[in-house]
């Protein structure tokens, strides 16, 4: 939208940054991170972490630097040494490698995933088939099959409705990733109730808070905007789906970046008004980067459009507040990721 006033001649345009909020941290990685953090304080190095303790490329760096050891696999870690489990969580078999080879392990899966676990588990004893709707691959998805491998198949899209094969139509429910576009999956679930009119819901909205509350910001702004920059990674499925979202409320174009140097003038070209916001794993010192690369470039007026407030807050894992309390130091609750103030229009 363009800006004039009569002070001005009418073909000045102020070109301006919509800054979505909430953006950035949600309470799940804010606690995995603060893990690993205190983890590294408290027992000294090594501390191992399986996987990507989040889907953030500068968070691994920064924890890899500080002396965390990032592993692929339980069989990585020596017999005894001190493990962290990811946020996205881990199966049963993960559990039981790390206890036959004598783990200490923290347990930093997001409360929030962890729910999803206990879903996964109730309805198999139950006997229902279970439809899980996320990605292949991805480690959460990964952790909860894990759960109840026999009962659960996974359904990558809505695409992928008419293969699913269940042994009762009356005895089905749906669950979900935490991370997915909030559309899409409803997309899938209005298809598999087509064939399968008894499907059952979760008892509580599996899509995470801040993955919803994202979206919404994100659908809020995009249709003002010539270009949507969204910071977060490329194994982040929240960013991703961010840049989906956008295009799909009107942003003339959107682009994942990690870092403000992945950012191309020609992106910038014509544009009046550009859209930031990031993933759920992303550190806010990122977004401050890349503000102050598009005030560079006579993005300067920064205007932001909120649609949520974020206060929710988890307790450490279990396992590290017994340790922080047995060190002498009690145990508090994460931080919250403290926001330098930014300029607003």
């Amino acid at each position: 939208m363009s800006v004039t006033s009569p002070e001005r001649p009418a073909e000045t345009t102020t070109k301006r940054v919509l800054l979505a909020a909430p953006r950035g941290y949600c309470a799940g990685v804010d606690r995995a991170v603060v893990a690993v953090e205190k983890a590294l304080e408290t027992y000294g190095t090594p501390v191992y972490v399986r996987k990507e303790i989040v889907h953030n490329k500068h968070v691994v760096e920064t924890l890899r630097e500080r002396g965390a050891i990032f592993v692929n696999e339980t069989d990585e870690v020596p017999e005894g040494a001190r493990l962290v489990f990811s946020a996205h969580g881990v199966s049963p078999a993960v559990r039981a490698s790390a206890q036959a080879r004598s783990l200490e392990t923290i347990d930093a899966t997001c409360p929030l995933v962890t729910k999803v676990h206990k879903e996964a588990v109730r309805f198999a004893n139950d006997d229902y088939d279970i439809l899980l709707i996320g990605h292949d691959g991805h480690e959460e998805v990964e952790g909860t099959a894990g759960e109840a491998p026999e009962h659960v198949q996974v359904v990558n899209s809505p695409d992928e409705v008419d293969k699913v094969v269940v042994r009762d139509p009356a005895k089905v429910v749906w669950i979900s990733q935490t991370t997915l576009s909030v559309d899409e999956t409803m997309e899938t679930v209005r298809r598999l109730r087509e064939r399968f009119p008894s499907l059952q819901d979760p008892p509580s909205d599996d899509i995470c808070y801040a993955t919803q509350n994202r979206q919404v910001a994100v659908k809020k702004l995009a249709p003002e905007c010539d270009v949507v920059i969204v910071v977060g990674s490329a194994n982040s499925s929240n960013s991703v789906r961010l840049v989906e979202v956008a295009l799909q409320a009107g942003a003339r174009s959107a682009y994942r970046v990690d870092r403000k140097a992945e950012i191309k003038d020609e992106w910038l070209e014509g544009a009046t008004t550009v859209g930031v916001t990031s993933g759920a794993s992303v550190p806010e010192i990122l977004v401050q980067d890349v503000v102050a690369h598009l005030a560079g470039h006579g993005f300067g007026a920064v205007e932001e459009v909120r649609t949520a407030t974020e206060d929710l807050m988890f307790s450490l894992p279990r396992e590290l507040r017994a340790g922080l309390k047995a060190a002498g130091n009690e145990p508090k609750r994460p931080r919250r990721e403290a926001r330098k103030e930014l300029p607003l229009a």
